[in-house]
């Protein structure tokens, strides 16, 4: 499959599977069950996953737009997505005997993986587990609280982190793969979040799992170099697409509102008021800039050099700014009818694309790590 046939196959996917249910998946906070179902079935589970394991060997650049489109339909199915890729992406690269076939499975479809990083006490800073590994013979334990964990309970793989047995400090970690099903796993409250309300984030509790080495994805101590040369890079690149489709679908929808309501006492539409396309104007030069940015970073990541973590960085946080800026002007435009709910998605495109914002790293944390970067500064 070429990277425009998996692309076709979204936007399939998103208008006749994702764009009907949105609505009823932010109102009543359902996980998206039937459209992870349609990406499998599509083969899209395993877009990004090698041809040796099933998946279509296909990469960042095939990846991002497949990922806006499917936000632009469903920001909870495509933060799902972005989750189980990243996790995949990670098992792909450092595959331990025992992950041959879940591998397949991954890219089959028929599991769901995703991300279980972030920990209470180190809040946003998903690279430093607080949890420690403890050795019992030849196996390890694992006890940790983690928060925020995307499809919590739905997910049929875990990729998560913890201290190593003797580690030396905070970035000194090791990353393993936890089934649903192993004893000690357990997940807590439902998710009720501000937007991306059907993605089933919550918090998970691990209580002296018992993992042996066939569950470690990579040596000892090797988890943070994991973090930030595989998943930092991809999850950047999926948050960033799915705050352009968020943003897409914000000024579509307000592009029609104006077309179609009226000031009826002057018979004229709202887009015959200057203001107000103005407006509109510069939500589409916005995201055509951020769209652009995205698109280089993706670019990068598939031809390496000196500056692809610096595009990465950047097309996170100026597309999540950007998705705050559009969607807070959609909702200007739109006025009392989008506040409302009246106004297509642009009510949930608001609140969707404050979660990309504070998604670690979150905008401010990116700013930092980027002005560290451009005076030459050691980022940790």
């Amino acid at each position: 499959m070429t990277a425009h046939e998996a692309l076709q196959k979204a936007q399939s996917i998103a208008h006749d599977v994702l764009a009907p249910k949105a609505a009823e998946v932010d109102a009543k906070g359902l996980f998206p069950s039937d459209g992870i179902a349609a990406l499998g079935k599509a083969g899209l589970m395993g877009l990004t996953l090698p041809a040796s394991a099933g998946g279509l060997g296909l990469g960042p650049t095939a990846f991002a737009p497949v990922v806006e489109t499917l936000a632009s339909a469903c920001a909870s199915t495509a933060m799902v997505y972005v989750m189980h890729s990243c996790a995949a992406q990670v098992i792909a690269v450092r595959t331990p005997t025992g992950a041959q076939r879940l591998l397949g499975d991954l890219a089959s479809g028929t599991h769901l993986a995703t991300l279980a990083f972030s920990e209470t006490g180190s809040r946003s800073h998903f690279w430093a587990p607080i949890s420690r590994a403890r050795a019992k013979g030849d196996m390890h334990l694992l006890s940790a609280d983690k928060s925020f964990v995307t499809s919590a309970g739905k997910a049929d793989c875990y990729v998560t982190s913890a201290l190593s047995v003797s580690s030396g400090g905070p970035t000194d970690s090791t990353l393993y793969w936890v089934c649903r099903e192993d004893p000690g796993v357990a997940v807590g409250e439902p998710w009720k979040g501000m937007g991306l309300r059907g993605n089933a984030s919550a918090p998970m509790q691990l209580a002296d799992v018992e993992l042996g080495a066939d569950r470690k994805l990579g040596a000892d101590g090797e988890g943070f170099k994991i973090m930030l040369e595989v998943v930092l890079p991809w999850f950047q690149l999926g948050t960033a697409s799915v705050a352009l489709g968020i943003a897409g679908a914000a000024t579509a929808a307000t592009a029609e509102h104006l077309k179609g309501a009226k000031l009826t006492h002057l018979n004229e539409s709202l887009g015959n008021l200057p203001t107000l396309r103005a407006y509109l104007a510069r939500m589409q030069i916005a995201l055509d800039q951020a769209k652009a940015l995205v698109a280089q970073a993706a670019a990068s990541m598939e031809r390496p050099a000196a500056d692809t973590m610096k595009l990465v960085l950047e097309s996170k946080a100026a597309a999540g700014d950007m998705a705050l800026s559009v969607t807070d002007n959609a909702m200007r435009v739109c006025g009392g009818a989008a506040f409302a709910g009246r106004v297509s998605s642009v009510e949930r495109n608001f609140r969707d694309s404050r979660a990309g914002h504070v998604m670690a790293p979150t905008s401010d944390v990116l700013y930092e790590f980027l002005g560290r970067a451009l005076l030459g500064m050691p980022l940790f």
